[in-house]
């Protein structure tokens, strides 16, 4: 009996070797793939994909869902082109971008801060309606004639943003968000008041939004066949396809640089997580790596730069943006070349110098004087050839110096260090400087610069200027020791006051014809003092001698230049605007901008206040829900190893990031900014709030999330409709106007409504006001200008290609200046060799010519600084007593038409005072 039992504690014998070990089955076996009620609501519709297939970029999308995006992209339709063709004027920058289809297509070339392919396709679809060109755009509010086809213009923006609807849709479901959620991301940005006026008009954002949602939506299948299986054709196609739109979200706005910054850390997190995958050999990992290079990084830039070129293939004419270009450059255009020149310059020499650094304008003189100071003829710096360019250098006059006659005496070439005068031609004054203070800076070591002199007067000191050679071209072994055209790159340097021939961006009054300031600069910066010669003729060269001309630059010279012309141009567009905002205040739409206002109506761009507010919302939500996951990390949760907590950190994560990188950069711009470049941002606010509707409403049921979603967008719908009358320059009341202003920083004019609707009958309905602005007539082409929202660049950079009649005064602050040369005073300074200044396509203005000095040195040298001593061999009793006449009146110089260079007015039939004097000083030239 005892033996039927065990005993407590002893061992259960192991079970025999050949037997496998017991299975305990679960209760509840787990399943491999869980499926909600909406998946499964999925599964049953008819030619849904079954749970084991992968769709095509990892969109499990049912053909009913399809029908829903049709229906969604038809509503968009309607919202977005409803009454497209009013206003039937030019609004805000359609004074601009419009403008710029009339240049491509009459070829004249010009400069904006933007990329060109937004502003190609606006032309291409021009040039589809048949548009001549011909109209001006010149101002806001200027009714467009029948033969201007602007509806076709605004529909290209109109037709983006439709196309931004289904984008955020799929991305969404893209993403692994529900139907529900896409259906309400895709309507908040359907009924977005601000996105909807954006694309209704001849503006770039809308084409800048849809390639950002392009890019993102193909970066997301990209995604999720990488997830799937890499190295696919599926696989190679949505990452070409997210290249592809990163070339072209470039090409649009700089802006969207920061898509590709966007993409770019997402590539460099899926590179991490692979190089800490064990089981991805290295070799397959660099294959990951060369892959995306090739697609993210040498595919947009190959876009980027077809674009470009595409751009220079078009604009092949002289226009108004030359001004910004170097004269390399510029000779590349037609109506721009310029003849070969002789290379040799000798006393006697007639010729044209070009300031290197700030776009090469020539030294020019006209017969008008200062208003202020010694009264004499004014120097300044002029961009367009004129015969008022040119000068004679002739040798510079000390005491016991013979004469030379340069027509017959043998070529004496102008070396280093010579002495030299130079002669003004037109007016037979020469460049003077003296002890007197310029009329606009007027600082202690700035000089006047003057034409000074008159027929019979040999002149005096003061007209000496003596040549210092900076360097010379790399392929000319003379341009170093003596000047050559455009082979040395030269200053001049004031023989008795010791200051520096120097030139900024800094413009004279109207008096001054808004010409560029030229002074002699005691504390001269480098880079404005230096100097070359464009065109050289003189008597005694013939067939024998050299001549030379510019080379060609490449198109990757023409490229960078033009690229480094906009950086600098957008940088410098620091002036305030009416209606710009600062980053801070865009979160909680401070403001807007007023964009048109006529016959009691107006188009005020303000965004749909419930989606913008739900967006910040998302976004502060998110960051704060982060944080606390965080600090629940740091006490040892774990949270992040529930896959649900995982899959919407990362979706929310990564728009969260989208919308940072198009955000927070804005907050280190100096320059102008306005409420529309929150938009990108803005869509990636949006596409995380649908994100964290999802999340929060992923335990109700279908129809309760559909309802769910339905108050959201019953709510968007309504502040859209609300909202309306200044998105779509309706009609409106001032009581209603006042009632719709939630916030008093919202400045649209409700004065200019009407009390009653009734007073709109004393004004042409919409379609009336389209029929008179088709009757009215097709204006002339001048060069027009009307409130930018960025201002007008051609005032921004210096001389600008447009005529000198047609710019504002931009009055700078004066440059502090600097004494660079201080320590070559009393040393000979040996020439430095660079590359080749007048024959290469990187010229003057792109080599060492922009060297510019320490600018914390700059920035130091506030004070009055002597002039450097002169050299023994120069310091000699010269006469300075100028023989001086009375002071003359300026007078105005008669305009011109814009496409002509501004002559200057000559004084004929009148005796000026200075010939009053000359008869009295020469009686005998005067018989």
């Amino acid at each position: 009996m005892a033996s039927e039992f065990r005993a407590r504690g002893a061992k259960q014998a192991s079970p025999p070797a050949t037997l496998p070990p017991p299975q305990y089955q679960p209760r509840y076996p787990p399943r491999d793939h869980h499926l909600d009620a909406d998946e499964r609501k999925a599964l049953a519709q008819p030619g849904s994909l079954k749970q084991s297939q992968h769709a095509f970029g990892g969109l499990r999308i049912a053909s009913s869902e399809w029908k829903l995006l049709a229906g969604i992209v038809v509503l968009a339709l309607c919202v977005r082109l409803y009454h497209l063709s009013w206003p039937a004027s030019v609004v805000f920058d359609e004074v601009h971008f419009g403008k710029f289809a009339g240049k491509y297509i009459h070829g004249r070339y010009y400069v904006d801060v933007h990329p060109p392919l937004a502003k190609l396709l606006i032309t291409f679809m021009a040039v589809l309606g048949g548009f001549n060109g011909n109209f001006d755009f010149k101002e806001i509010g200027l009714p467009y004639p029948s033969d201007v086809p602007y509806v076709l213009m605004r529909s290209l923006p109109a037709l983006m943003g439709v196309g931004v609807v289904p984008l955020a849709y799929l991305t969404l479901r893209g993403l692994d968000c529900r139907p529900a959620t896409a259906l309400l991301g895709s309507l908040f940005i359907t009924f977005e008041n601000g996105l909807i006026t954006q694309s209704r008009l001849i503006l770039l954002d809308s084409p800048l939004i849809f390639f950002t949602a392009l890019t993102v939506f193909c970066w997301v299948c990209f995604s999720n066949e990488n997830h799937q299986e890499p190295f696919t054709e599926d696989w190679w196609l949505w990452l070409a396809l997210t290249g592809l739109s990163l070339g072209a979200v470039a090409s649009c706005k700089w802006v969207g640089l920061f898509t590709i910054a966007t993409i770019g850390l997402a590539t460099m997190k899926q590179l991490w997580d692979l190089l800490g995958d064990l089981k991805v050999p290295a070799r397959v990992w660099m294959k990951h790596f060369l892959a995306r290079a090739l697609c993210l990084i040498v595919l947009p830039i190959t876009v980027y730069m077809a674009v470009f070129e595409i751009h220079f293939m078009v604009l092949q004419n002289s226009g108004d943006g030359d001004g910004f270009m170097s004269a390399q450059f510029q000779q590349s255009l037609k109506g721009k070349g310029m003849q070969d020149t002789w290379a040799d310059i000798a006393l006697g020499s007639e010729v044209t110098l070009r300031h290197v650094n700030t776009q090469g304008g020539y030294l020019h003189s006209h017969e008008h004087n200062y208003p202020t100071g010694s009264n004499q003829q004014q120097i300044t710096l002029y961009p367009h050839k004129d015969a008022n360019n040119n000068w004679r250098l002739i040798a510079g006059h000390s005491e016991g110096q013979p004469d030379y006659d340069y027509a017959t005496e043998p070529l004496k070439w102008i070396e280093n260090h010579m002495s030299i005068r130079l002669e003004h031609i037109a007016t037979n004054r020469r460049l003077h400087s003296h002890d007197v203070r310029p009329p606009v800076s007027d600082v202690d070591f700035q000089n006047e610069v003057s034409a000074y002199g008159f027929p019979g007067f040999v002149g005096d000191a003061n007209d000496n200027w003596i040549v210092e050679i900076e360097y010379g071209a790399s392929h000319d072994k003379h341009s170093s020791g003596r000047l050559r055209t455009l082979g040395t790159v030269f200053r001049l340097r004031h023989a008795l006051q010791g200051c520096y021939l120097f030139s900024h961006k800094v413009k004279l009054p109207e008096w001054g014809f808004e010409q560029q300031e030229v002074t002699c600069n005691k504390n001269a910066v480098k880079a404005n003092s230096l100097w070359y010669i464009e065109t050289n003729e003189h008597p005694q060269l013939g067939e024998n001698n050299e001549k030379i001309n510019y080379r060609r630059p490449s198109f990757l010279a023409r490229f960078l230049e033009l690229n480094h012309v906009m950086w600098t141009t957008n940088a410098g567009l620091t002036d305030r605007h009416a209606f710009d905002s600062r980053p801070e205040s865009w979160l909680t739409l401070k403001r807007g901008i007023n964009f048109w206002v006529r016959d009691k109506r107006h188009v005020y761009l303000i965004g749909n206040p419930v989606i913008w507010w739900l967006s910040t919302a998302a976004v502060l939500t998110y960051l704060v829900a982060r944080g606390i996951l965080v600090l629940r990390a740091k006490r040892q949760y774990k949270d992040l190893n529930n896959s649900f907590v995982v899959k919407y950190d990362q979706i929310c994560g990564f728009l969260t990031i989208g919308w940072f990188i198009h955000y927070f950069p804005f907050f280190i711009m100096s320059r102008q900014l306005f409420l529309h470049h929150y938009f990108p941002a803005l869509y990636f606010a949006i596409l995380l709030t649908a994100a964290i509707f999802d999340l929060v409403t992923s335990s109700l049921k279908p129809k309760i999330r559909l309802q769910v979603a339905g108050v959201f967008i019953v709510a968007a719908i309504w502040t859209w409709w609300h909202f309306s009358p200044v998105t779509y320059a309706g009609q409106w009341t001032r009581g209603k106007c006042d009632a719709a202003k939630w916030r008093k920083t919202w400045d649209f004019s409700c004065d200019s409504y009407p009390s009653a609707y009734s007073e709109y009958a004393n004004f042409p309905s919409m379609s009336q006001a389209v029929e008179q602005a088709a009757a009215t007539s097709v204006v002339p082409y001048p060069d027009g200008r009307a409130p930018h929202e960025e201002g007008d660049i051609e005032h921004v950079a210096g001389e600008s290609g447009k005529d000198s009649t047609q710019t504002e005064s931009v009055l700078q602050q004066v440059e502090p200046g600097r004494d660079i040369f201080a320590e070559h005073a009393n040393k000979q300074q040996p020439a430095k060799s660079s590359g080749d200044v007048g024959g290469q396509a990187a010229g003057p203005v792109q080599e060492k010519l922009t060297s510019k000095a320490d600018p914390a040195e700059q920035q130091a040298a506030q004070g009055i600084q002597p002039p450097p001593p002169l050299p023994k061999n120069e310091q000699k009793e010269l006469s300075t007593e100028e023989v001086t006449p009375p002071p003359e009146q300026p007078k105005a110089e008669e305009p011109v038409p814009a496409s002509q260079p501004k002559a200057d007015a000559a004084n004929a039939g009148t005796e000026s005072e200075e010939e009053k004097v000359r008869k009295e000083l020469f009686p005998d030239d005067a018989k």
